[in-house]
């Protein structure tokens, strides 16, 4: 029988694991940070990497953040069982530091199978960490809130990967703390909800 998509998320997390990724990073993390929400979303939040609840909860965005995100997708009709919340980095950083390059490297094939597993249509990147693993020439401060559309493709495959939309917003623990980039945050925000019914129509 075919393993459903849950299942195969799973796997993805037991690999992690099974491969010692950053194996620094996991021995002073309390445990892995994989994702959290609908396997079947059409729409994928990334973050950069957990932080302190998340590392204690094993979900991503449950701290102050991630009320401030659930806030803002109550805004526009949607809860987090309707999305699905991952980060780039799996194990939290100490000292909540942001994550090294080489961090991000180590982490991305399991990000990618995660993403081609969801096949989801459209991608909002939280922060420039996230924006950088999809279009790293782009700087977020000048494109947040302006849909992308590239076409995912996954290293050492032959398949053409499939099309998405990346939605660049700004982190929600940075926008916390800074009351202009806060009111950008819920500005692009707001426009959600129409840019994925574009990208399901292309779709």
């Amino acid at each position: 029988m075919a393993k459903s998509k849950q299942q195969q998320l799973d796997d993805i997390a037991v690999q992690i694991v099974a491969d010692k990724v950053c194996p620094e990073l996991a021995e002073q993390a309390t445990q892995l940070v994989f994702g959290d929400g609908n396997p079947d979303a059409k729409l994928v939040f990334i973050g950069e990497a957990p932080g302190k609840n998340e590392d204690l909860q094993g979900k991503p965005f449950v701290g102050a953040a991630g009320k401030f995100l659930d806030e803002m997708l109550a805004s526009i009709g949607m809860k987090r069982k309707d999305v699905y919340i991952t980060n780039i980095v799996k194990y939290r950083p100490p000292n909540n530091r942001d994550p090294e390059p080489e961090e991000k490297k180590a982490f991305l094939p399991y990000l990618q199978a995660q993403l081609e597993v969801i096949q989801p249509v459209m991608v909002a990147t939280l922060g420039r960490h996230s924006l950088s693993c999809f279009l790293p020439d782009l700087q977020i401060s000048k494109v947040h809130g302006e849909p992308k559309r590239i076409r995912l493709k996954f290293e050492n495959r032959g398949d053409k990967g499939f099309p998405v939309i990346i939605l660049p917003l700004f982190h929600p623990a940075a926008a916390l703390y800074n009351g202009s980039m806060k009111a950008t945050l819920m500005e692009d925000f707001v426009r959600v909800p129409a840019v994925l019914a574009a990208a399901q129509l292309i779709k």
